[in-house]
């Protein structure tokens, strides 16, 4: 059957300056000093989905645009304060615009009323741009907790997609969920609440990262091919994700970092356009769509 599986691409929209790893050397106050890249490394992104035709091998398209693989863009406020022109641009392709907060400082340091501040005003600039609700939200660094969760619900968002079950990261966090329903990659937190895990591989009780960024460079894609495609044998959907910067091998190098933060950052960088351009081809025979699209479509808006 055509499309019988699904892969959310995500991609967390932020400048090579702006990661965590090389935040002890590029504080927040230094940002405006550094050259923009991520428009120009965002629509690298968007012509490569644009290029790519899933199989319609027993399926009649209603138009051109359905074969084209969609995505969430998770982006800081601090870019699209940058950068508006740029969140229209991802609207205009058919792909959904979410959240990915204000500065990149992770959610646990944040105090409530910080917290809620980052998540209102974040999700009210995107919605002014483009005149429509934002859905989705995802933490820097996929720094998560319970009250976190809680307090993203209270702001309006319909989904949350930060927890990464990953649990020997420094800087991840966790959630409790075994007490909630699921569909797929998706649980039900309340009736118009849900989380979005990333997706990982599990082996012998031992949770391996394997849902894109780093991990999707440094390991051999087809090694990691093989992976998505077990994830995929045992589950209906795979949840994907990356960074506009690692497309970009040509940008600075950052001297004064340490040699491991060096080697984590810019690893690889050369190869990940091609490797996802090899992604989507292999599963051409999956659906690529928004968070929010299948969302809706294994829950239902009324559900």
């Amino acid at each position: 059957m055509f499309f019988k599986k699904t892969i959310l691409l995500t991609f967390d929209v932020e400048d090579w300056f702006q990661v965590e790893n090389l935040r002890p050397w590029i504080p927040f106050s230094t940002w405006h000093n550094y050259e923009l890249r991520v428009e120009r490394n965002t629509h690298r992104i968007l012509d490569l989905l644009d290029s790519n035709n899933l199989n319609t091998s027993g399926h009649n398209p209603e138009s051109i645009d359905e074969l084209k693989p969609k995505a969430t863009f998770f982006l800081l406020g601090w870019i699209v304060e940058q950068l508006p022109n740029l969140v229209r641009e991802i609207d205009k392709r058919g792909h959904e615009v979410a959240s990915h907060g204000f500065n990149h400082k992770l959610c646990y340091h944040q105090t409530q009323d910080e917290l809620e501040k980052d998540l209102m005003d974040s999700k009210k600039m995107i919605e002014d741009i483009l005149g429509k609700p934002v859905f989705g939200y995802r933490a820097p660094s996929f720094s998560i907790t319970d009250s976190v969760l809680k307090i993203i619900q209270s702001c309006g968002y319909q989904y949350d997609s930060s927890f990464n079950t990953f649990d020997r990261h420094g800087r991840y966090g966790h959630i409790e969920l075994k007490n909630f329903n699921y569909k797929g990659s998706i649980y039900r937190i309340s009736n118009d609440f849900f989380e979005i895990p990333l997706s990982n591989l599990t082996f012998y009780g031992k949770v391996i990262p394997w849902a894109g960024g780093g991990y999707f460079r440094l390991l051999p894609f087809l090694f990691f091919k093989q992976g998505m495609k077990y994830i995929l044998k045992n589950r209906d959907d795979y949840v994907f994700y990356a960074h506009p910067w690692e497309f970009d091998p040509h940008q600075p190098l950052l001297k004064q970092a340490s040699a491991a933060n060096k080697f984590k950052h810019y690893i690889n960088l050369s190869r990940t356009t091609t490797r996802l351009e090899s992604l989507l081809t292999y599963f051409s025979n999956c659906r690529f769509l928004s968070c929010h699209t299948y969302l809706n479509q294994i829950w239902g808006k009324n559900e």
